[in-house]
């Protein structure tokens, strides 16, 4: 009888998910095929409309996720190549002129999958699996937590830290799956119906959420928003992994030290001391020593600033890639293990980006619209409080890669005024900066789904944790990037 009834409403979800592509679609194929009059952009072009058309089946798919987030990205980057490049299908293509626009180029799309940021993420990837083969990150835990003695308050912030240090290069599902592993044997030390359990078990999404916006590649709509902002073609602004740390790194630290009161605040411990041990195989031998040293060197590189180097971030990505390969500490099996979902998801928000700014259509934009009369601190944060707001239903990831391209485009239309508030760094960190604080739901992020998903916290607590964190990370956040970007820091 159970498995009948899941039958059931497997079936009425999966029928409300194809009513919703079907409806994305007719909402498409009618963007698709307005006159150009429509849109209120004067000049507009068969090939921008096109753009705009993409754009509103990416919006609308990924906020309802009636396919994966992925698969939105992989049918943005095939519609694109079908519909708007130079190797089109014939039906669609046309002789260039300032009626039907300019075809992308197929290779430029298709190239967004290897983006130099793409790499960044991928070299990521790879130390994260290449410490969880070796046990390093079982070593790191163990020797890190050590100096945290037995006060349960103190362990709690131990595991704050620790989290939000191995969120910035590790990913943070991974960060909170791995940790959750070893809070196992403190759970079966500490009362059942006491709030330490709660308290610790809240603190590893929190952590990794937070910890993720250290680094570049702490998250991806970090990636996203630094790729914009280093775009040759466009802002060129040539941030790097150690400015970006050296500007988000503090604040990751601080709101952790907040978090932390915040979690006792709401979830203080009856027992006063918790005996830790943390269990786990650590690999003795020379594979160790090659992930330890590679490891430390690629992040020293991508601390160091490219002038002492003469290589960028995305370059000493390419270090644990290849050493890893040579010496076999990766293998081919272990390439599965990298989360292509999200690379696929990265990759269709950087296409979009190229449709608008490669077709013209971001610059008829500003054209069109007046930008430069639109208040800076509206725009500030309208973009801020959406991304929080969005973030905390859908992918942050997808949030991101919807509004980035967007907000570059009404950035760069708005020229100087935006020194007021500390240029587009303000505008386009910020919008990362808001993805990571949204936190207050189970389905606001993957470490927070983890967490739920043990059965100890119920979503009223993620909820009272989540929201009042994510409020102080947006004030506290934004009030940095605001005094950074007056000082002419970025």
């Amino acid at each position: 009888m159970a498995e009948k009834s899941s039958n059931v409403l497997d079936n009425k979800y999966s029928k409300k998910k194809m009513l919703e592509l079907l409806v994305i679609a007719i909402v498409t194929i009618v963007v698709w095929n307005l006159p150009t009059s429509a849109f209120g952009i004067d000049g507009l072009t068969v090939v921008q409309q096109r753009v705009i058309a993409i754009f509103v089946f990416a919006t609308l798919s990924w906020l309802t996720e009636c396919i994966p987030s992925w698969a939105t990205s992989l049918t943005i980057i095939t519609t694109m190549c079908l519909t708007i490049s130079n190797n089109a299908l014939l039906p669609f293509k046309g002789e260039e002129s300032e009626t039907f626009g300019t075809l992308l180029k197929s290779k430029e799309i298709m190239a967004a999958f290897a983006d130099p940021v793409i790499m960044l993420f991928l070299g990521g990837f790879i130390l994260a699996i290449a410490a969880t083969k070796s046990g390093l990150d079982v070593l790191l835990a163990k020797n890190l937590i050590r100096p945290f003695g037995s006060k349960s308050e103190n362990v709690l912030l131990g595991f704050l830290l620790i989290t939000g240090l191995f969120s910035m290069f590790v990913s943070n599902t991974a960060t909170a799956a791995m940790m959750l592993t070893f809070l196992t044997p403190v759970f079966a030390a500490l009362p059942a119906n006491g709030k330490g359990r709660i308290a610790l078990t809240l603190s590893i999404p929190v952590a990794a959420n937070i910890g993720g916006m250290g680094t570049p590649i702490g998250t991806p709509p970090n990636a996203i928003a630094l790729k914009v902002l280093n775009d040759e073609a466009g802002l060129n602004m040539g941030l790097g992994f150690g400015e970006w740390m050296a500007i988000m790194f503090p604040l990751t630290i601080v709101i952790l030290l907040i978090s932390w009161r915040i979690i006792l605040k709401f979830f203080p411990f009856t027992q006063k001391t918790i005996e830790l041990e943390i269990n786990g195989k650590i690999h003795h031998g020379w594979r160790m020593w090659v992930v330890c040293l590679t490891f430390i060197a690629t992040i020293l590189l991508w601390v160091i600033p490219k002038d002492y180097t003469g290589i960028d971030a995305n370059t000493v990505a390419m270090i644990p890639m290849g050493v890893f390969a040579v010496t076999g500490v990766i293998t081919a099996k272990d390439l599965k293990e990298i989360d292509w979902a999200v690379i696929w998801m990265v990759a269709g928000g950087f296409a979009l980006g190229l449709g608008m700014n490669g077709s013209g259509l971001a610059d008829a934009a500003i054209k069109s619209i007046p930008f430069g009369q639109w208040s800076p601190l509206v725009i500030l944060f309208a973009s801020g409080l959406l991304c929080y707001f969005l973030s905390n239903f859908i992918s942050n990831t997808a949030t991101a890669a919807l509004l980035v391209p967007i907000l570059a485009v009404v950035c760069t239309g708005m020229g100087d005024r935006l020194s007021s508030i500390g240029g587009t760094p303000t505008v386009l960190m910020g919008i990362a900066l808001a993805a990571s604080s949204a936190m207050c739901l189970p389905i606001s992020t993957p470490p927070n789904a983890i967490a739920y998903s043990t059965g100890l916290v119920k979503q009223n607590d993620m909820l009272k944790v989540g929201l009042t964190v994510g409020i102080i990370t947006m004030v506290l956040g934004y009030s940095l990037l605001f005094a950074v970007g007056k000082m002419g820091l970025l």
